[in-house]
């Protein structure tokens, strides 16, 4: 899925202080600092008085290097702080001595941040092995349905928040859901999981899309009933492309309308809006299907509302009909890739999960 479980973050540069692999500069660092001390040293007439700042070469290799690494740059220090010609410092002077302390306890400091790193790694990829069993990236292809999306969690350092999103071969064609569950963040990855697991079924055995909203319905209902105090309920769209028939089906269960782009021109489908899943749609109001003939360089894009309700400096929203026009890629990765940027030039942070997905399905012009 292009870009889509790649979630770059606000901050992603300062991410090797929570475990990741530090800027490159930042591992040059003491190096560079030992070498512009000792240069400075050497083609200066008149020796300065340097040792204070060598005290600062150990405690920057534990930020970035094992305890081996910072042992070697902390000698590499004391050697040179006791070579005469350097005249960095005097044996038995107090910079001698402190710079040692520092230099032991900056190893100690190193070894202590080597072992958090490694397994704040293994709890990371644990953690998105699993977060990318519940929502998998998006096959570039699904059927004759070429697929590409964008998938941005509000929930910093998380992959799955409360959108979710998935393509499905199924008996009738292809099948798809975009969603968005109450609430958002690692709370509502839960449900997110539960509503995936109930669409997967439904696609292979339900016959037509209202069959498959009940199916998704009633794992909300039951899922509220088994938990105290919990009323769970979630929006969805859900699409179908038949494989013997140029066309797209789809029905809303209280979810933001999908939008055609067809050259030049954007259309938004007029999906009559039904009850949110989780409220018994299935005897309340059942959704109504719209059918919708497709022709050939048609894309769909299923989105939620975060994209939508992404904001400016000034408090206005994304105005997404309006940008569409300015993006004529036939691919629809490029389109996802475009937009993207260009919502982040626009709100510059975007604060709730948001959820793409353009589908351009192959259409034979005879069949036009």
């Amino acid at each position: 899925m292009t870009g889509a479980l790649s979630r770059r973050r606000d901050g992603e540069e300062r991410a090797w202080l929570r475990g990741a692999p530090p800027p490159r500069w930042v591992r040059w660092l003491p190096i560079a600092l030992l070498v512009a001390l000792c240069t400075a040293q050497l083609v200066t007439e008149e020796k300065l008085d340097l040792g204070f700042l060598l005290g600062a070469i150990p405690p920057l290799a534990a930020l970035t290097y094992g305890p081996a690494a910072t042992a070697l740059l902390g000698g590499i220090v004391i050697v040179l702080l006791n070579v005469p010609f350097m005249d960095l410092g005097r044996p038995g002077n107090s910079d001698v001595l402190t710079v040692s302390f520092v230099a032991l306890l900056s190893v100690l400091i190193g070894w202590v941040r080597s072992r958090r790193d490694d397994q704040l790694v293994t709890v990371r990829t644990v953690a998105e092995a699993a977060q990318f069993a519940v929502l998998p990236p998006l096959r570039e292809r699904v059927g004759t349905v070429r697929c590409a999306g964008l998938y941005r969690a509000a929930e910093r350092g998380a992959l799955v928040g409360g959108d979710l999103f998935d393509v499905r071969r199924s008996p009738a064609g292809v099948r798809a859901v975009i969603g968005d569950v109450q609430g958002h963040g690692l709370s509502a990855v839960g449900t997110v999981a539960g509503l995936l697991g109930a669409f997967r079924e439904a696609v292979l055995d339900q016959e037509d899309l209202e069959g498959v909203a009940a199916r998704l319905d009633r794992r909300l209902v039951v899922d509220s009933a088994e938990e105290e105090h919990a009323e769970l309920f979630a929006t969805a769209l859900l699409l179908e492309f038949p494989d013997d028939s140029p066309v797209v089906r789809a029905i809303s269960c209280g979810h933001p309308r999908p939008l055609l782009l067809r050259g030049q021109e954007v259309i938004e489908l007029p999906v009559p809006s039904g009850a949110p899943l989780g409220l018994g749609i299935a005897g309340l109001s059942p959704p109504e299907q719209l059918t919708v003939r497709l022709r050939p360089g048609d894309r769909l894009l299923g989105l939620t509302d975060g994209l939508i309700e992404a904001r400016d400096a000034s408090g206005a929203f994304y105005p997404l009909a309006e940008r569409l026009i300015r993006f004529g890629s036939d691919d629809p990765a490029e389109l996802t890739d475009a937009l993207w940027r260009d919502v982040v030039r626009f709100a510059g942070t975007v604060r709730d999960d948001l959820t793409l997905l353009v589908f351009a399905p192959e259409i034979d012009p005879s069949d036009d």
